[in-house]
């Protein structure tokens, strides 16, 4: 390829290109495995802590509702900073707010404050946003035919801290034994720390930025600044049947996901299961989430995105009926958190894919930060009600709730599929 200037003044050929690429998905892959090492780290307990200090489980889906709320409200102004100066000053913002939510969480749990730690674990979310951004920033710079797995192995690197983070979650708690941290709260604690090195890792090494690389590649007509604004990139979705699908999917996948995952810890304990038992079991739905994702990746870039969407209805669909009906059974409970967890990393991979794929260059960060904006309030409220209806009418229909979720999902896909042959 004829070499072409990025910022700086550098000029990029093939090979330097591949590099780059290379180098890029390096240290994103290296961000996420600490990203989610913190995230996974204090979400393991996350019910179970605010149940504590807010001595009602009716309050207790708020934890997970606050952390999703956090994660939604940052995404726009993350998307906005990101389209303006790049992905590296988005992402260690993030970082930096998810470690000093991670501290507050702490300091609500210390002085049984709810409403404090409600604050905290909005802060939180913000890590979440820079792990889900991540995936973005993985697609900058990949070839068209190979987006798919590009995000999926960003989304894979989670896996490692991800699968970890729950199980150290009780060594977390005895840590702050003795020193007025409740064991519950430890977990942050630790996420904290990993949040800070997560932000200076990517300060310092994600060099250059692959999102403002990406545009001095594009063609000439793509590089209007006007194209590159939040309000541009709704009505790039809105013009996309394809992109508004893409958007449908990550949302409805990951409303599911949250609204079951964060209240299965209350229904393991309800059945006897004490918190390493419940830290093996999350543990297993994040390894469906993560693990198989460049399985997903591979699926989608060859069998086409609509393909693994609906893929990830039917996965959704058969946790829900193992997860809703296990009851004591811990062993079900489990297998139908793996498939959850599955699903989700179908409809997370496929769908991201198919967004970048239906808008233009220009108009891509701004859409992907308000997908991350619907798929995440859309999480947010689902937590809320699902710890409603956890404390009105139980766990089997909760999943009930979420099956029915997945109906225009699946109509939406077979809509699209029917008036578009493409992939």
């Amino acid at each position: 390829m004829t070499a072409v200037e990025r910022p700086g003044g550098v000029a990029f050929d093939a090979a330097r290109l591949s590099a780059l690429r290379r180098r890029t998905s390096a240290v994103l892959i290296a961000s996420q495995i600490l990203g989610g090492l913190g995230v996974a780290t204090g979400l393991a307990l996350a019910v179970v802590l605010a149940q504590e200090v807010a001595g009602t489980e009716s309050l207790a889906g708020l934890a997970p509702t606050a952390t999703v709320t956090g994660t939604a409200v940052l995404s726009v102004p993350l998307a906005a900073l990101m389209t303006a100066r790049g992905r590296r000053p988005g992402l260690v913002l993030a970082y930096l707010v998810g470690a000093s939510g991670a501290g507050t969480v702490v300091a609500g749990a210390a002085v049984g404050s709810f409403p404090l730690l409600l604050v905290g674990m909005a802060g939180f979310g913000a890590a979440s946003s820079a792990n889900l951004q991540a995936r973005f920033a993985a697609a900058d710079l990949a070839e068209p035919g190979r987006r798919a797995r590009a995000i999926s192995n960003v989304v894979w690197a989670t896996t490692i801290g991800a699968v970890i983070g729950p199980n150290i979650a009780a060594p977390a708690g005895r840590s702050v034994s003795g020193i007025g941290i409740p064991p519950t709260a430890g977990p942050f604690l630790w996420a904290a720390g990993v949040f800070l090195i997560s932000a200076l890792l990517v300060a310092v090494l994600l060099r250059p930025d692959p999102l403002l690389t990406a545009r001095a590649l594009a063609p000439a007509e793509e590089q209007s600044p006007a194209a590159r604004s939040v309000r541009a990139g709704a009505a790039a979705v809105r013009a996309s049947p394809r992109a508004r699908l893409a958007l449908v999917t990550v949302t409805v996948s990951h409303t599911a996901m949250v609204s079951v995952m964060s209240m299965t810890p209350l229904d393991l304990g309800h059945h006897g299961a004490d918190i390493d038992l419940i830290g093996l079991v999350i543990s297993i739905h994040i390894a469906g989430m993560y693990a198989f994702s460049p399985v997903m990746g591979w699926l989608s870039d060859r069998f086409g995105r609509l393909s693994v969407i609906g893929l990830a209805v039917a996965l959704l669909a058969c946790a829900a009926l193992l997860a809703g009906t296990a009851g004591a059974g811990h062993g079900q409970t489990a297998a139908g958190l793996f498939l959850l967890g599955l699903g989700w990393s179908a409809g997370l991979v496929s769908g991201s894919a198919l967004l970048t794929d239906s808008v233009p260059q220009p108009a891509r960060a701004a859409a992907q930060g308000l997908s991350d904006l619907t798929m995440n309030t859309a999480a947010a409220l689902g937590g809320a009600a699902a710890g409603l209806v956890m404390a009105q009418a139980g766990y089997g229909r909760l999943n009930l709730v979420a099956a029915c979720l997945l109906l225009p999902l699946g109509a939406l896909a077979l809509l699209t599929r029917s008036r578009n042959s493409g992939p």
